[in-house]
């Protein structure tokens, strides 16, 4: 059984967690120094914002988002969860709450573009950078409005 719930400040380590393995699991692109920088950046934002927890039914997350201003800023699954429709249920969950919802999608991971096309995201841009301004480009996508 899949829930959700909003992120506590216990959630950390166990957030973290699921971030550090789908980042090893997706973003082989990553340098090491970069991965680390994000990592701390991370430590500190995560404490400071409400997450969107997917929770099985012994409360433990599974998966997570973070949503801003109908952008989603983030989402990643345990990969031993890989396939079992939990990103799919995070994104619909937020669809229902913003339905012109956007995403950036690093160039370098190809199944993570296919997932959001999959699911009737199309392309609308492309930056160079990422958001922080390192040289991971980022594919810009908006869900598209006949899905």
């Amino acid at each position: 059984m899949l829930d959700f719930r909003p992120s506590i400040p216990s959630d950390l380590p166990r957030v973290m967690e699921i971030w550090r393995a789908a980042v090893d699991a997706t973003h082989d692109f990553l340098a090491a120094d970069d991965r680390d920088a994000i990592e701390a950046e991370l430590l500190g934002f995560f404490p400071q914002v409400s997450l969107c927890l997917a929770v099985d039914g012994s409360d433990t997350p599974l998966g997570f988002m973070f949503l801003h201003e109908g952008h989603l800023e983030a989402l990643f699954v345990d990969p031993d969860q890989h396939g079992r429709g939990i990103g799919k249920a995070l994104v619909h969950k937020a669809l229902a709450a913003h339905p012109d919802l956007t995403v950036d999608v690093n160039a370098q991971n190809p199944k993570a573009l296919g997932f959001y096309e999959h699911l009737g995201f199309e392309r609308i841009g492309r930056s160079a950078q990422d958001g922080q301004g390192r040289p991971y480009p980022l594919i810009h996508l908006r869900r598209r409005a006949d899905s």
